[in-house]
């Protein structure tokens, strides 16, 4: 299934609308376009709705907001929701300030989301934030660990139930949830904390994964994530003396324009739980 997820992107060339921040934009383009989607980036409130309108699938990112932001990310997730696009939510540093936390929040209550993308914290902030969070789910850790892991699938679990939302927790192990079956990804390297976007970057890309698959998003998300994961490892393993992080980033991105079904499949390293 990895492998017809990763080729029917390839395949169907998705049309990507990101509203995602300005640290990262470049690098978010460039992995859709290794990916196999296309990019198309505006954040301007005025315009969002005609682009919005020409593309598959919405990717919103707010970890650079600011007041015109938020408002073209409401209107463009509500002409998604009209065309029945899917739309990706990445709340970049929610908990780390009131703003993020309530746009995020906000965001949640105003559009159906196909998939939200965080880390453990940013996920467990949402989920306390919009109420969905109950008894010991409350209290599940701030990082997905083998000692932690039948807590953090069950929260996961549950968030996605409550959201109707896939949720996608991207850490040292990935979860990946729809509510009922959940993927426990072990892809990836430490060394990929030290690029700026990684998140970013598997956000834009399984934005696309999801549109190209409308009939398993579910396995098309724990495929995006599989990917960049794998795309870590074979990038990391190419490093020679004298590389540094911003030559890993684009082996990265190599990696991925490179990467096939076939490599996917024999590369993944998951579980279904």
């Amino acid at each position: 299934m990895l492998k017809t997820c990763c080729e029917n992107v390839r395949k169907n060339v998705p049309l990507v609308h990101n509203i995602t921040n300005y640290v990262t934009v470049n690098d978010v383009a460039n992995v859709l376009l290794a990916c196999g989607g296309s990019p198309i980036m505006s954040d301007e409130p005025e315009d969002v709705v005609d682009i919005t309108a020409i593309c598959s699938a919405l990717n919103i990112n707010i970890g650079t907001l600011h007041k015109t932001s938020i408002e073209a990310m409401l209107k463009a997730g509500k002409k998604s929701n009209e065309l029945g696009h899917p739309v990706l939510l990445d709340p970049v540093g929610a908990g780390a300030s009131a703003l993020r936390t309530n746009t995020a929040v906000e965001l949640m209550k105003e559009l159906k989301l196909t998939v939200i993308r965080g880390n453990i914290s940013e996920i467990k902030t949402l989920a306390l934030g919009s109420g969905t969070t109950k008894g010991v789910d409350a209290d599940v850790a701030d990082k997905v660990t083998d000692e932690t892991l039948d807590d953090s699938i069950r929260f996961v679990k549950n968030f996605a139930k409550e959201s109707g939302s896939i949720v996608a927790v991207t850490g040292a192990i990935d979860l990946v949830s729809d509510g009922e079956k959940c993927y426990v990804i072990r892809n990836g390297r430490p060394e990929m904390g030290q690029i700026t976007g990684t998140g970013c970057q598997l956000s834009g890309m399984m934005t696309a994964f999801v549109a190209a698959n409308p009939d398993n998003q579910l396995e098309a998300a724990a495929a995006a994530v599989c990917m960049m994961g794998l795309a870590g490892e074979i990038g990391w393993s190419r490093m020679v003396e004298g590389d540094g992080n911003s030559t890993y980033r684009n082996r990265i991105i190599d990696a991925i324009y490179n990467m096939t079904g076939e490599i996917l499949e024999k590369g993944a390293k998951y579980e279904v739980r």
